[in-house]
């Protein structure tokens, strides 16, 4: 079971009920509802500041894709020796 803390909150009544009958359509508790609605905001909003931390002109990959020349293996090998620090 997840950490949970209890907590009291303000609500406008016709709203809150509104809510509940919207769970209870759903055949969930309450509580779990309004967790699932917390996480999508939350990443809604992640999304929206990591959205706006990326450079546009590289958001979109555009290239043509080439054919390759006999095995590819030595050099998937050389890169991959590169990036680990072996060459």
């Amino acid at each position: 079971m997840t950490d949970r803390v209890k907590t009291s909150i303000y609500v406008d009544r016709k709203l809150w009920e509104k809510l509940k009958a919207y769970a209870r359509s759903k055949n969930m508790e309450i509580s779990r509802l309004l967790e699932e609605l917390i996480r999508e905001e939350l990443d809604s909003e992640i999304a929206d500041i990591l959205s706006e931390l990326v450079d546009e002109r590289f958001a979109e990959l555009d290239f043509e894709p080439v054919r390759a020349k006999g095995s590819v293996s030595s050099l998937v090998r050389e890169i991959r020796d590169e990036a680990a620090g072996l060459s």
